[in-house]
């Protein structure tokens, strides 16, 4: 296996999968995942797409990390609804900054979930999983021009109801 090609072609996917789970961008997380790709590399089966499978070790680690004691450390306890929007970390640690961005977040988490279930299953595999048009044709059954459709649809809707942040 030729690393430098497949965190070259996977590393964005990778980056984009480590920063839906944990809020977070986490350069370990990301060598933990080529590390774990590269010790289980003898047991990928070419069934699947690769990227969905790294994808998956990715999900996997990541999750594994929020689970961690470590991560807990480091977390305020907050028993709020909101705790996801609550513990992201901003590199400006101005309160202004910090309100803006959660209020920001939070309508855009509200925009995603108003979407019809057509739009929104499209948006977050495309957006925050990563997945190509034609793993997601796959996974739906339905054809790539439907998914094509499905996602411009989500983004004109999303533009619409969230033109004041863009």
């Amino acid at each position: 296996m030729d690393f430098s090609k497949i965190i070259k072609e996977h590393g964005s996917a990778v980056r984009k999968v480590i920063k839906s789970v944990t809020n977070e961008q986490n350069e370990d997380l990301e060598q933990e995942v080529y590390l774990r790709v590269y010790k289980n590399s003898d047991k990928y089966q070419a069934t699947g797409s690769f990227k969905s499978w790294i994808c998956t070790i990715a999900r996997n680690i990541s999750k594994d990390y929020l689970k961690s004691a470590h991560y807990r450390m480091e977390q305020p306890v907050n028993d709020d609804e909101n705790n996801i929007i609550n513990s992201i970390k901003d590199k400006k640690n101005n309160p202004e900054n910090e309100f803006t961005k959660k209020l920001r977040q939070k309508r855009i988490i509200e925009a995603i979930n108003h979407l019809k279930p057509k739009f929104k299953e499209v948006i977050i595999w495309a957006e925050i999983e990563g997945l190509s048009y034609d793993e997601i044709a796959t996974k739906i059954n339905v054809p790539l021009g439907t998914v094509k459709s499905r996602l411009y649809n989500a983004k004109k809707e999303l533009a619409n109801e969230l033109s004041d942040l863009l």
